[in-house]
C-alpha cells in the first residue's frame, strides 16, 4: 500500500513530501489512519543525523512517534481493536518479547534493543521503520494502545512520548503524597512532569532559568517556582527533596541540583544533553544520594498512563500545525519557541 508521508532525504535537507509503502496487515496487525502526530525533539535530532555515533540515521527518514489515529483495518487474530476504534502508537513497534526485561513489561529496555517506530531495522520490509509523519501506519496490536475517548485527541498525541517519559520514572520511584518533588525545565517534558507530579499528590517545585515562566509553571500545577540562576533561591531548598526529575537536554550544572536532595533522594535524568555532565563524587556521597536515568516506558505502563490521564483530564499543552509548516516548527523547536509541544494535524497531509 502506497501512502503519503513527509521525509528527510539527508541530514542537511528539509522534510518534503514523498510516497512510502506500508505492509498489508497480517493476522495480529492493526492498520491506523493517522489523525495527529506530535513533534518530538528526537524527530529533529534523527532527521538531522545528530545522534550519528549512537543511532545513525537511515534515509529517507520519516519521523514521528507520538501517533493518534483511528483503526481502518485489522488482522483476523486481532482481539483488542475493531475497525473505527481510536488507537495510538508510541516510540516502539516491537521487541524480542522474550528477554527478562520484555517479560516484565519493560520492552523499552529489551536486551536485543526495541524496534523503534522509525529508524530501526524493520523485519517486515528488510529496510528500516518509517514513522508517523504519514497517512497510515501498520503495527502489531501488542504495541498498539487504546485511546480514552474523553481526551482531546490532538493534545493526547504527545503523551505517547513526552507523557510516558515523565510518567515512568515518577511511578518507578513511587512519587506521591507527602513527598517534595522537583522538576527541572519547563518544556515538552517538564510541563508534563509538573502535571503528573501534582496529580500524584506530591508537593511540586519547578526549576526554570526563565522568570517569564513563573506564572505558567504555577498554572500547570507547580506549588513553587524557583529561578535556578538565583543561588539564594536554590540554597533555600538544600537537602529537602525526595525526588528531582531533570528534563533539560542542554548543558547544566547537575551538582547544584544534587545538593538539593535529602538522604537517599534521587535525581533522575530524562533529558539527554549532547555532552557528558560532570558529576562531583561528593555530590553523591554526602549524604547518600542516587543519580539515575529513565527512558520512555513499557506498553503496559503507557496504557496505565493514558487511563490516569483520562481520569484526571491531563493532556499536553500544544500548538497544532499543518504538516506544511514542519520545517518552520523544527526551527522554532531549536529556539524553544513552543508551548509546549507541536502536533501535526495529519489531515493537512492530503493537501501535499
Amino acid at each position: 500500500m502506497t501512502v503519503k508521508a513527509f521525509a528527510a532525504q539527508s541530514a542537511n535537507g528539509p522534510l518534503e513530501p514523498m510516497p512510502i509503502t506500508r505492509r498489508a496487515p497480517s493476522a495480529n496487525d492493526v492498520e491506523i489512519e493517522i489523525l495527529y502526530c506530535g513533534v518530538c525533539h528526537s524527530d529533529l535530532h534523527q532527521a538531522r543525523d545528530e545522534w550519528h555515533d549512537f543511532a545513525p540515521t537511515n534515509y529517507p527518514c520519516v519521523p514521528g512517534h507520538e501517533i493518534v489515529g483511528r483503526v481502518s483495518k485489522i488482522g483476523n487474530q486481532v482481539t483488542k481493536f475493531k475497525i473505527g476504534d481510536l488507537a495510538a502508537v508510541g516510540c516502539m513497534v516491537d521487541s524480542c518479547r522474550t528477554c527478562p526485561n520484555c517479560t516484565q513489561g519493560l520492552e523499552q529496555y529489551c536486551k536485543d534493543f526495541p524496534t523503534f517506530t522509525y529508524n530501526s531495522k524493520d523485519v517486515h520490509s528488510g529496510s528500516h521503520t518509517l514513522g508517523g509523519y504519514s497517512e497510515q501506519i501498520v503495527v502489531d496490536e501488542a504495541f498498539t494502545l487504546q485511546v480514552p475517548a474523553n481526551l482531546d485527541l490532538a493534545a493526547c498525541a504527545p503523551l505517547l512520548c513526552a507523557g510516558i517519559t515523565t510518567w515512568s520514572p515518577l511511578k518507578h520511584w513511587k512519587v506521591g503524597p507527602g513527598q517534595k518533588v522537583g522538576v527541572i525545565g519547563l518544556g515538552g517534558l517538564g510541563h508534563m512532569g509538573v502535571k503528573f507530579a501534582r496529580a500524584l499528590g506530591a508537593h511540586v517545585v519547578l526549576f526554570t532559568t526563565s522568570p517569564g515562566k513563573i506564572e505558567d509553571g504555577k498554572r500547570l500545577g507547580a506549588h513553587e517556582v524557583v529561578v535556578s540562576t538565583n543561588p539564594e533561591e536554590l540554597g533555600a531548598h538544600r537537602g529537602s527533596f525526595d525526588f528531582i526529575l531533570d528534563c533539560v537536554s542542554a548543558q547544566h550544572d547537575v551538582n547544584a541540583y544534587l545538593a538539593l536532595l535529602k538522604l537517599d533522594g534521587t535525581l533522575c535524568m530524562v533529558g539527554a544533553p549532547e555532552k557528558p555532565l560532570p558529576v562531583i563524587a561528593f555530590s553523591l556521597l554526602m549524604p547518600r544520594k542516587n543519580f539515575s536515568g529513565s527512558g520512555i516506558g513499557g506498553i503496559a505502563e503507557t496504557q496505565e498512563m493514558l487511563k490516569f490521564c483520562a481520569l484526571h483530564q491531563i493532556t499536553c499543552d500544544i500548538e497544532l500545525i499543518p504538516i506544511q509548516k514542519i520545517n518552520e516548527a523544527y526551527s522554532r523547536l531549536i529556539k524553544g519557541d513552543v508551548k509546549y509541544r507541536f502536533v501535526i494535524d495529519m489531515a493537512t497531509l492530503k493537501k501535499s
